[in-house]
């Protein structure tokens, strides 16, 4: 698909290397004799497609499928990173002439750190000076979200958000770097290098061809800024960050130092239109199904005298799966009385439980283990049949690991009803009839055109009532923003929009109430309680609707709420940006932009000397430039974006002696 679309280098595109699988080499072991076979044949398969770029693998320790590699053969080392050694090519077929050229280090996904405050990420970055990863987040519609449990949005607070905003400041610091080291890419990737340790975690590198030097100075110690005698001249980095030194004199980048903009985003109702008023709904409910008598022969029933495995079943065609059956209790019974508990041993994700027609209960896995025991009182009818109904819900199936095939999910058993004095009845191989999906489903409640035999009705909206839809329409934000839904209020489910599945949504599933604090000092090792954020909140609250789904007016939002939930705080927003808030070190260019068509229409603050303070909170040092506000103010308001370079010579004098200054701004849009 790629090819088709001449996306690779060698097509004139900008894809430069391609991957095959991930990470397999931590999983090939699992397999036995079986692994290796396996990934020749991906090899095999890869080297078919003739796209003109180097083929790379990521964890491959050993066994890499070297035949298919024309420019590169790669073994990793630690921490995803990538070794790659460049090759000769000798004849079709033949392998490798074994001529080592050079050796190159990538570091090949660097994920979760990106979530970490934007100086370490950057002083990463720079260490790491080949590096890739996620630089665009994206949205997971419909069900195509790993996990278990994984949300629709997949941000990773990347460069370039989910929705394609410039994600300030991360997105304009690395600019700043890229710019800088494809400048310098010829020395970088062939000059001498000299490296030099100067002991307590501080260390230069130097490359140097034909008369041009760079210079990166590193300072991995995460408490004390470090000052060095670098050829005569001291030279003071900030703790944990690397600087960069043209001809190793003037520094022109530091990775603590941010000289960019910071915008501030808002996600609100609309102000301007309609989209913001309370959406009027209608609604109709999703029927629990019942145990149908196999002898005549039901439509869409499958029938098994055992707990048959989800996936089975399903073939991975909707996540949701009715296990029905029926049971007799008389005096006889060991179990007979009024009341009972079922107990359900169960894989899947969420189980809603349904005996006689009526829902005794919903529970769902937590704490990471996907299997729970669902038990709950159930009173049955002596004498006549009892029908069980259990709903059984997948939330993404897992997504990394050895025989993801043979991951069982599903109600698995044992299934049992326990009577108050302990006395079971063991229902596992009780004649069990499935049913595939929702009835909701099959009559496309979520398409676009409603017919009238739907029925939906505006009256008596239940509230916190399983397995019910809702419908309504609005509609769409003026303006070139960003569309979300906010869905805090419901419980679990799924949404449409103009027939569009936006995917997975469960804004009651909330994040663990304990590890989050107001201050976070990103400086040293990483570990995943690090910096920990919205502690006690809704996994996601906002969920992205594409300008591209929606029409003008007439958009139509169906929702399928499994748990309950009140729709009414249901409201259609923008992400928009509202703030912007400026720092620059002298000697730089400060840019200062809105988006979504906005200008600058207020400058709050502007201060060029020595301000104190963050965003938020800024405020004049002890000394500045009295023009300070002014040049901003000419410069930028009325504006869309406007650019300053900050110096003295744009500025009257500040009285700040020879201490370093910086321009601080705040703006609004």
């Amino acid at each position: 698909m790629v090819k088709k679309e001449k996306l690779f280098a060698s097509q004139g595109g900008p894809i430069i290397l391609a991957q095959i699988e991930n990470e397999y080499g931590n999983i090939m072991s699992a397999y036995g004799d079986a692994g290796k076979p396996y990934i020749h044949w991906c090899g095999n398969f890869a080297e078919s497609l003739d796209i003109g770029v180097p083929w790379v693998m990521c964890q491959q320790y050993s066994d890499a499928p070297s035949q298919l590699l024309t420019h590169v053969m790669v073994s990793t080392v630690t921490n995803s990173t990538l070794r790659i050694i460049a090759y000769q090519r000798c004849g079709q077929r033949t392998g490798l002439a074994g001529l080592r050229i050079g050796v190159a280090e990538i570091h090949i996904e660097l994920q979760k750190m990106s979530l970490l405050p934007l100086p370490v990420f950057i002083n990463t970055v720079a260490h790491y000076k080949p590096i890739t990863w996620f630089y665009h987040g994206g949205t997971n519609f419909g069900r195509y979200s790993g996990g278990p449990y994984i949300a629709t949005t997949y941000d990773y607070d990347a460069p370039l958000d989910e929705y394609g905003n410039m994600n300030q400041p991360k997105w304009g610091h690395l600019k700043q770097l890229h710019n800088l080291l494809m400048h310098l890419e010829k020395v970088l990737t062939h000059g001498e290098v000299n490296n030099t340790d100067y002991g307590n975690m501080m260390s230069s590198t130097v490359y140097a061809l034909n008369g041009q030097r760079v210079c990166f100075f590193g300072n991995a110690n995460d408490k004390n800024d470090i000052t060095i005698t670098f050829e005569g001249k001291n030279y003071t980095t900030p703790a944990w960050s690397v600087s960069i030194l043209l001809d190793c004199l003037t520094e022109v980048y530091n990775t603590a130092q941010v000289n960019t903009q910071t915008s501030i985003v808002t996600k609100k109702p609309s102000e301007t239109d309609k989209a913001s008023k309370k959406l009027e709904w209608s609604w109709r409910a999703e029927k629990p199904q019942h145990f149908k008598d196999p002898s005549n022969n039901p439509k869409g029933i499958t029938y098994a005298t055992q707990l048959l495995e989800q996936k089975a079943v399903t073939d991975d065609t909707s996540d949701y799966l009715w296990y029905m059956t029926s049971v007799d209790i008389d005096e006889n019974d060991p179990i007979w009385g009024e009341e009972v508990t079922l107990q359900v041993h169960t894989n899947g994700h969420v189980l809603h439980a349904f005996v006689n027609g009526k829902h005794i209960g919903s529970e769902w896995a937590k704490d990471g283990d996907f299997k729970f025991v669902f038990e709950q009182i159930a009173k049955m009818k002596h004498g006549k049949k009892n029908t069980i109904s259990l709903l059984s819900v997948t939330v993404g199936l897992q997504n990394y690991g050895a025989y993801l095939d043979k991951v069982d999910v599903g109600i698995l058993g044992p299934l049992k009803l326990i009577a108050p004095n302990s006395q079971e009845k063991n229902l596992s191989t009780n004649i069990w009839a499935y049913k595939v999906g929702l009835n909701g489903m099959e009559r496309r409640l979520y398409e676009d055109d409603m017919h009238k035999h739907r029925n939906w009705s505006p009256d008596d909206l239940p509230f916190n009532r399983p397995l019910i839809w809702y419908k309504t329409t609005f509609q769409a934000p003026s303006g070139e923003d960003p569309v979300v839904l906010d869905l805090l209020g419901l419980g679990k489910g799924i949404a449409w929009v103009n027939g569009h599945n936006i995917g997975l949504y469960w804004p009651s599933y909330l994040a663990d109430e304990n590890g989050c604090s107001d201050t976070c000092d990103y400086r040293g090792a990483y570990y995943d309680k690090k910096c920990l954020t919205n502690c006690g909140k809704p996994s996601q609250r906002w969920y992205h609707v594409p300008r591209s789904f929606l029409r003008e007016r007439g958009n139509t939002l169906v929702l399928f709420e499994e748990l309950g939930g009140n729709r009414s705080n249901v409201n259609v927003q923008t992400v928009t940006m509202t703030k912007a808030f400026a720092n620059a070190y002298e000697g730089s260019t400060l840019e200062l932009s809105c988006r979504g068509g906005r200008v600058i229409s207020e400058v709050k603050f502007a201060s060029f000397g020595d301000p104190k303070g963050t965003y938020g909170s800024l405020q004049k040092g002890s000394c500045e430039s009295p023009n300070s506000l002014s040049v901003i103010e000419k410069a930028c308001v009325g504006k869309e974006s406007c650019s300053i370079d900050v110096s003295e010579g744009t500025f009257e004098h500040s009285g700040c002696g020879s201490i370093q200054k910086r321009l601080a701004v705040e703006a609004v849009c």
